[in-house]
């Protein structure tokens, strides 16, 4: 990329500082632009492939009663019996129809057993392979001022695939939202840099919202790899999304237009491209290249402040750690 690199006469025409400023960019992008497909791709293989955490219409608990008076899981003295227990419903029953439609989206279809207080419903039930239809009728509760309906079910927490579209679709929500994060985090890091040198050599506690290295992401895969409280593909889940938000951060972080990063030889390319441009418009020769050994004292100033603070954040993590609330 220097201008004052040696090339041997054949190779000089094909010179990368020699060619149009798109080309340039093309290439100095790509690396980026790998980041952000592997990062799409994971998320969208998660929405696709493993699925995400969600209710099922699978009940994984049959409450005795329905307390509307009290927080309480003890049911007060002469409480009636819940819907669900009157009706005759049991923990492991598959909910595959409400009145007839079948259940497809169990946290929408739920909404029609939450509207029906004190209608009854007719639920198609899948009990260990058996089709049953079972008539409940919600008990009202009033919660926040408001009536709801309720059978008296807790529902089974598990991973749910998408639909290609669904997770298309949600595959660009959620990685869109990675990208505004991981922006708002690269303005924002110059007023965090006080706050890890304070957690760094000064003991104040980390704060796990702030800067964190790449041995703080390993800890925090290790933590999520030893919660027995999730299972394998909530574990992956997690995983993935980690290796994924940082795809697309460092996608950003190498466009930034400071040298040694690609952001900042893309900017360089720029300023070549303005300055040919100008100067065929006004029918002079074409300038040469910009010389990069003169931005050599930017380029170290960045490259010492990426070394501290890669320094800064290993300490921290190894001696200082995050706690991560997983």
């Amino acid at each position: 990329m220097s201008t004052h690199e040696e090339l041997a006469d054949e190779d000089a025409p094909r010179a990368f500082i020699k060619t149009s400023t798109p080309r340039r960019l093309i290439v100095l992008g790509a690396g980026s632009a790998n980041h952000f497909i592997i990062g799409f791709f994971l998320i969208f293989v998660i929405f696709f492939g493993i699925g995400t955490s969600t209710s099922l219409p699978i009940i994984n608990q049959v409450l005795p009663c329905i307390n509307t008076g009290s927080t309480s899981n003890a049911c007060a003295t002469n409480a009636p019996a819940s819907p669900a227990k009157a009706a005759g419903l049991k923990a492991g029953d598959h909910i595959i129809s409400i009145n007839g439609k079948k259940v497809t989206n169990w946290s929408k279809d739920v909404l029609i057993i939450h509207s029906s207080a004190n209608k009854p419903l007719t639920l198609g039930v899948d009990r260990s392979g058996s089709i049953l239809s079972i008539v409940a009728t919600p008990t009202a509760v009033t919660i926040s001022g408001k009536e709801y309906g309720m059978l008296g079910i807790i529902s089974k927490i598990g991973l749910q695939r998408e639909g290609l579209g669904t997770s298309l679709h949600d595959t660009w929500s959620l990685g869109s939202n990675f990208f505004t994060t991981s922006i708002k985090s690269l303005i924002s890091l110059p007023s965090k840099v006080p706050a890890l040198f304070r957690q760094t050599f000064m003991g104040a506690k980390r704060d796990a919202n702030g800067l964190v290295g790449v041995v703080g992401v390993a800890q925090a895969s290790a933590a999520t790899a030893s919660d027995q409280a999730l299972t394998f593909g909530d574990k992956l889940e997690t995983f993935l999304l980690i290796i994924a938000s940082l795809n697309i951060f460092v996608g950003i972080f190498n466009l930034l237009p400071l040298l040694p990063l690609d952001g900042g030889h893309m900017a360089v390319a720029l300023v070549d491209g303005f300055r040919r441009q100008r100067a065929r418009r006004a029918g002079r020769p074409v300038p040469a290249p910009v010389e990069l050994e003169k931005l050599m004292p930017l380029t170290i100033a960045v490259f010492v402040f990426l070394v501290a603070l890669s320094l800064m954040l290993l300490a921290a993590d190894i001696f200082n750690p995050v706690h991560f609330n997983l």
